[in-house]
């Protein structure tokens, strides 16, 4: 794979699916979405942790996506673009990895058969039918949910490099 550090700091067109920082662009999509399809598609119920962790994966795949198509177009040659572009995958990564251990938790929860209800009552129900189902798509959901991190991580890294080395 060549990695764009000389002449255009930032690529742009078909050639951002031949650096290396850029190529995290669909796997970034393709991962943050299935937490986005995983959790909606359970009950999004405790309603406040899991409300972060909806925002967080929407949040990052409209604003990926829009990354995305910004390069493609070629929008991304200004002298400012390096820096944000490491900016918005680090803040991506931050978000991603406090959403993963809200979700992780609160599924860890879910596994014991702790839920508590609206007037704050603890109850344990045991897993079956249903609960199982959801437990078992937060589980997909918070393994996604770290991978995504993993590739934002990764992506702010790189562009961090290519960033000093223009």
């Amino acid at each position: 794979m060549a990695s764009t550090t000389s002449g255009d700091v930032v690529p742009s067109g078909c050639a951002i699916f031949t650096s290396i920082p850029d190529l995290f662009f669909i796997p970034e999509f393709v991962f943050g979405s299935l937490v986005w399809i995983l959790v909606a598609s359970t009950r999004v119920y405790p309603d406040n942790p899991l409300g972060w962790v909806m925002f967080v994966s929407v949040f990052c795949c409209l604003f990926t996506t829009l990354w995305f198509f910004f390069s493609l177009c070629g929008a991304n040659q200004s002298d400012v673009w390096p820096a944000l572009d490491t900016g918005y995958h680090f803040l991506a990564a931050v978000f991603y990895l406090s959403a993963s251990v809200i979700l992780a938790y609160v599924t860890v929860l879910k596994g014991w058969g702790v839920t508590v209800d609206s007037r704050g009552v603890v109850n344990l129900v045991p897993l079956v039918g249903e609960g199982l189902k959801i437990y078992r798509l937060d589980i997909a959901a918070v393994v996604m949910s770290h991978v995504s991190t993993l590739l934002y991580f990764l992506h702010a890294i790189f562009s961090a490099i290519r960033w000093k080395r223009a």
